[in-house]
């Protein structure tokens, strides 16, 4: 031991220090994003989160005050929170039960697979303005196409973006549209499930629920979990759902789309009320975190990887 501590490091050569600048260089537009584009920032609103910052002319050490005022004041704090809980909690499950759901029906070996592989994934590659434009003429009370298909069956449709009952309900609708991109990862998985397992669940005698339920599930749960922990930080994020779809971006009839990250919007672009906005980011970004923590945590339960003891 003593001989251990006394030996003297092994001098570098000329080469192995040359790599080791060089691969400092590699590295280093990626360090200057770290610092200057993420942790900076981050440093900084969580500063300018107890302040009364405004953009423009003050930046005062208030304190906890935003954080006082967020959870005792500002009712449509909750009610933005509340909107946006409502769609993580029926989105998440609602687009991954469809994504796989249409996984299973287009993993098939039927003529013209291709073809329809490519129509239920081509939703998942449109995006942006466009959409919500259109969505917004489907869903048209008067002249949308929903509501003219549901007339001919003799159902009156709603109001579906006026209406608050029917708001969240709509934009979770128009998310299951685009379920194609989760569809994709989910045929991948399912391709990669060797067949034998399959025959010998057969030869024992399962049903195709058995089959599905004890060596589907289990083999592409990897792939339902990070679809889970992707959609959830995801409807977390929404945002321009409720600032398109609603006049002026004010979250529709009572609040009902006023999403948390558009109220957040709301504050810091339309009262430069800045501080308290990055108050809101931080509030959000525990929640998120605190979640996704519990999620990875009951994962053991039900995530299943191939070569691990279970």
């Amino acid at each position: 031991m003593k001989a251990m501590i006394g030996q003297k490091r092994p001098k570098i050569s000329k080469l192995a220090r040359q790599e080791e600048r060089q691969g400092y260089l590699f590295i280093l537009p990626w360090l200057i994003g770290l610092f200057g584009i993420t942790l900076f920032p981050m440093l900084f609103s969580l500063y300018a989160s107890f302040t009364n910052y405004d953009v423009t002319s003050r930046m005062d050490f208030i304190g906890l005050d935003n954080y006082r005022r967020m959870f005792t004041d500002d009712p449509l704090f909750w009610r933005s929170l509340s909107n946006t809980l409502y769609y993580v909690v029926w989105m998440v499950p609602l687009t991954t039960i469809g994504s796989i759901l249409l996984a299973l029906l287009l993993n098939e070996k039927v003529v013209g697979m291709r073809f329809f592989r490519t129509i239920y994934y081509l939703p998942a590659v449109l995006s942006g303005v466009g959409v919500y434009f259109l969505w917004m003429q489907l869903l048209s009370p008067t002249s949308g196409l929903i509501n003219t298909l549901l007339s001919w069956i003799g159902i009156s449709g709603p109001a579906w973006l006026s209406d608050p009952m029917w708001t969240k309900p709509a934009i979770i609708m128009m998310k299951m549209w685009a379920v194609g991109g989760g569809m994709l990862l989910y045929l991948a998985s399912l391709q990669g499930v060797p067949a034998q397992l399959y025959e010998a669940a057969k030869l024992d005698g399962a049903s195709v629920f058995r089959r599905f339920w004890h060596i589907t599930l289990p083999m592409i749960s990897p792939v339902i979990f990070f679809d889970v922990i992707t959609s959830f930080i995801g409807g977390f994020q929404v945002f321009q759902e409720g600032y398109v779809m609603t006049e002026n971006g004010s979250g529709g009839s009572m609040n009902s789309l006023l999403f948390y990250n558009l109220h957040m919007w709301h504050k810091a672009f339309t009262v430069f009320d800045m501080g308290y906005a990055m108050g809101m980011a931080w509030v959000l970004f525990a929640i998120v975190l605190v979640l996704t923590l519990i999620n990875m945590k009951l994962s053991k339960r039900w995530v299943y990887y191939e070569g691990e003891d279970q």
